[in-house]
């Protein structure tokens, strides 16, 4: 068994090799057709670490929603230009998430927990999914083709797709377009799902109201790149994740699946 990062060449041609759990709630070194089938041709089974990071990043991105809706980044930002005392506009600016519209893009441990996080604010909640399977515990699921449709009608973008070959650049200017005019968009999932210059853009033309950001591409982030001046663009530096007691956390969740493994319980996390 391999608790870590393997080589996914060497992963795949190890015939001893009976079950990975990577530290990350991310896979995208392993997550190709190839590699799976070597490990479905033996019984291997592959896990990560998605319930670990689950509660942080749900926290993290109620952060960043409570954040826009109680103008707190531009009431900060305010204190640092200039010495008027803005309460008018900040006041007229502030929104209750009570009945606003939420798009969640990726449904899975961090955003259940996000939905659970946000229930007592009453919020509309609807997950895109490519297969609508009606279990999603009262959250409202729609099919992909309807996304232009729910973008149109969200105050509020929640980006939590994984990195892969179909998701790169997934929010592209078409999708930015489709959006509803003063929504926010958040990525808590990977940087490589959003075309970067398409968001500037979208930001600069006012199409969207703000943007709040844990990944980008590359990471770290140029501190010559238009994201770090383009209005109300807030960057986290991939920071939702992290918690204090973080290693203890994942080493617990490992053990806990390896008794699991050793007993021939079904392990958490389980991807194949």
């Amino acid at each position: 068994m391999a608790f870590g990062q393997p080589d996914a060449a060497s992963a795949m041609t190890s015939p001893r090799l009976r079950w990975i759990q990577v530290p990350s709630a991310g896979y995208a070194p392993y997550d190709n057709e190839a590699f799976w089938s070597a490990l479905r041709g033996r019984g291997a089974l592959f896990t990560n670490s998605s319930t670990v990071f689950a509660e942080p990043c749900a926290e993290h991105a109620l952060a960043f929603i409570l954040a826009q809706a109680r103008q707190l980044p531009q009431c900060f930002a305010g204190r640092l230009e200039d010495t008027v005392w803005p309460s008018a506009r900040r006041r007229a600016d502030s929104r209750l998430l009570l009945g606003q519209r939420a798009v969640f893009l990726g449904f899975g441990a961090i955003g259940r927990r996000l939905a659970q996080c946000l229930a007592p604010f009453q919020m509309d909640i609807t997950i895109v999914r490519r297969h609508v399977r009606g279990d999603e515990e009262g959250v409202k699921a729609i099919a992909a083709d309807r996304l232009d449709e729910a973008l149109a009608g969200a105050d509020h973008v929640v980006n939590l797709l994984p990195e892969s070959a179909g998701t790169r650049h997934f929010f592209n200017a078409s999708r930015f377009a489709a959006m509803q005019r003063g929504a926010v968009f958040y990525n808590i999932g990977r940087g490589v799902t959003v075309d970067q210059g398409a968001l500037v853009e979208a930001l600069r033309s006012g199409r969207i109201a703000a943007a709040y950001l844990d990944v980008t591409d590359p990471e770290p982030l140029p501190r010559e790149h238009p994201l770090w001046s383009a209005p109300n663009c807030f960057i986290t530096p991939h920071t939702a994740g992290g918690h204090r007691g973080e290693e203890e956390r994942l080493a617990r969740h490992f053990l806990a699946n390896l008794e699991r493994f050793v007993n021939g319980r079904p392990l958490e996390d389980r991807i194949v």
